[in-house]
């Protein structure tokens, strides 16, 4: 049964995961042409829902599996009364096993198959089925060549499995990728459809599971978790006697000149996902502004790591970085906040500080790099950071022993035990400044209430990216303080106050 973006499967894999997958239905008595076919007929079914007008098709195919799925499509759009081309890359006498014996078929249902040259005329939809998950490296000629007409086109595309050229594994772009407007992939879901350049390239995305039995498939254990409703953490219910000391005190710190309110959305964020009490430590050329802003939070001004330590010792949390800087005031509150023992969450230039070996990272911290950050702590280029997101985010996780929020286009969260979590929603409308600081603030929050930290980093991201969805509704000009309200509004329809 096919489903929405709304209701996926929370499992994401690597493209050796979902190959075992399928192995494992052909051993358990599920011939693998069958399983080709009901891939073509999923297909087939999701672009008339999306194209129900559409009169002509035109497949592309290469050389393995993938292909032996776009000539069944062809075979059944052929059958449908459409007018069906294929243009395949590679003799297709050359395939082999149940991609040879899709071939026949189309040649059977009296499919037009022609190689493909540059005088190539596309038209109607087209059905990228010409490379599968098992690309490794950067694709070829003359496949480069076809995704680029394929793009160029303007014509609308459906990718079998997923978009040919985006490694499945890490969603990076191999030197070329097509640009799909539907993406319909089968089995299992991988993990570089969600996250990377990813996002950019596979549009809607349906997805069908071939009526696998789940006994059968169950066993392997999945790369990532994607998070939804039913995966998130929950914060418990508050008793009739709670008290504003039972939810925690967040100190955050930062705000130098110039930026004193990048430290001021954390604190309000902080506030408003229900911790017990919120201070601020900033410059005192602050304090006014935001006690007009915000007076339920406790403002102090703080010019040296002596006014600062009373205030750590009163704190259950600490949020460190927003609008920090990395001169001389920023660094010493710095340093007295990695001597602190107790749960924390290092933001912006706490982390900028960090990958400058200046300080040390607290164990069991939570940190929210952005690409850009991450590469400084890891001593990489971004670019390398955007090439493979799980990898290197699992790297800072093991590095610094500490949970990272890796964020960025399908947001990633790992822990140093391994886990990875996903979050696959969002608006183009957070891109904007201070968004950071507002997440960096609803962590530390959570954290306040008992969550452990990969917990408290999975309910933040997803409160933040579906608080994005809500507010980007209106489109370009969010303010990173828009989401504030939404997500106190999102956290009590999850996690309610009252029972």
């Amino acid at each position: 049964m096919s489903q929405t973006t709304d209701t996926l499967p929370t499992s994401l894999y690597s493209a050796a995961q979902v190959r075992e997958l399928d192995a494992r239905l052909i051993a358990a008595g599920t011939p693998g042409f069958e399983l080709m076919q009901r891939a073509a007929h999923a297909a087939w079914r999701a672009l008339r829902r999306r194209w129900p007008d559409a009169e002509s098709v035109t497949v592309l195919t290469g050389r393995g599996g993938n292909a032996g799925d776009g000539y069944l499509i062809a075979a059944l759009a052929q059958r449908a009364g459409r007018q069906v081309q294929v243009y395949t890359v590679g003799d297709p006498q050359q395939l082999q096993g149940d991609a040879a014996r899709a071939f026949a078929e189309a040649q059977a249902a009296g499919v037009e198959m022609m190689p493909w040259s540059r005088s190539a005329v596309l038209q109607g939809v087209l059905v990228d089925a010409l490379l599968g998950t098992g690309l490794s490296g950067d694709v070829r000629e003359p496949y480069g060549e076809v995704i680029q007409s394929m793009n160029a086109s303007a014509l609308p595309i459906l990718a079998v499995d997923l978009p040919s050229g985006l490694c499945a594994d890490t969603g990076r772009v191999l030197g070329q990728a097509v640009h799909a407007d539907l993406t319909v992939s089968f089995i299992g879901l991988k993990v570089g459809l969600f996250t990377g350049d990813g996002p950019d390239r596979v549009g809607e995305l349906v997805f069908d599971d071939l009526q696998a039995d789940a006994a059968i498939v169950g066993p392997v254990e999945s790369s990532v978790l994607r998070l939804c409703e039913t995966t998130i953490p929950a914060l418990s219910p508050r008793s009739p006697t709670a008290h504003k000391g039972s939810f925690g005190q967040v100190l955050v710190v930062g705000g130098d000149i110039g930026t004193g309110g990048a430290a001021l959305l954390s604190a309000e964020a902080s506030l408003r996902c229900g911790a017990g009490m919120v201070t601020l430590a900033t410059r005192p050329e602050h304090v006014t502004a935001a006690l007009v802003r915000r007076p339920e939070i406790m403002c102090s001004g703080v010019e040296s790591t002596y006014a600062l330590t009373s205030l750590t010792e009163r704190a259950d949390v600490l949020v460190v970085g927003p609008g920090l800087g990395q001169a001389p005031w920023g660094r010493s509150l710095l340093s007295l906040a990695a001597q602190c023992r107790m749960p924390q969450v290092w933001d912006a230039d706490a982390l900028n500080l960090l990958a400058t070996s200046a300080v040390e990272l607290p164990e069991g911290c939570l940190i929210t790099p952005h690409p850009g950050e991450a590469a400084r702590l890891l001593g990489i280029t971004t670019a390398d950071v955007q090439a493979d997101r799980p990898a290197a985010a699992r790297a800072l996780a093991a590095r610094y022993h500490c949970t990272v929020v890796l964020k960025g286009a399908g947001t990633l969260i790992a822990d140093r035990d391994g886990r990875l979590a996903l979050c696959d929603r969002g608006h183009p409308a957070m891109a904007s400044a201070g968004l950071g600081d507002v997440l960096a603030g609803a962590a530390g929050a959570l954290l306040a209430q008992g969550l452990a930290p990969f917990e408290a980093a999975c309910l933040a991201v997803w409160l933040h990216a579906v608080a994005g969805e809500r507010a980007g509704q209106l489109g370009r000009g969010l303010a990173a303080s828009d989401l504030i309200p939404t997500i106190r509004q999102l956290l009590e329809e999850h996690s309610p106050c009252r029972t």
